[in-house]
């Protein structure tokens, strides 16, 4: 049971990271580009 929930976890942090990588890049290049100043970390 333990080995099992280990794997669901793992999954589910690499999916996490896979869904969430690309809507960061379209965050930062749609912010950065309409909104000017509001989300412009370097």
């Amino acid at each position: 049971m333990r080995t099992i929930a280990d794997f669901f976890r793992m999954i589910g942090s690499a999916v996490a990271t896979v869904v969430t990588l690309p809507f960061r890049l379209l965050a930062r290049l749609f912010g950065g580009a309409s909104h000017g100043g509001r989300a412009r970390r370097a």
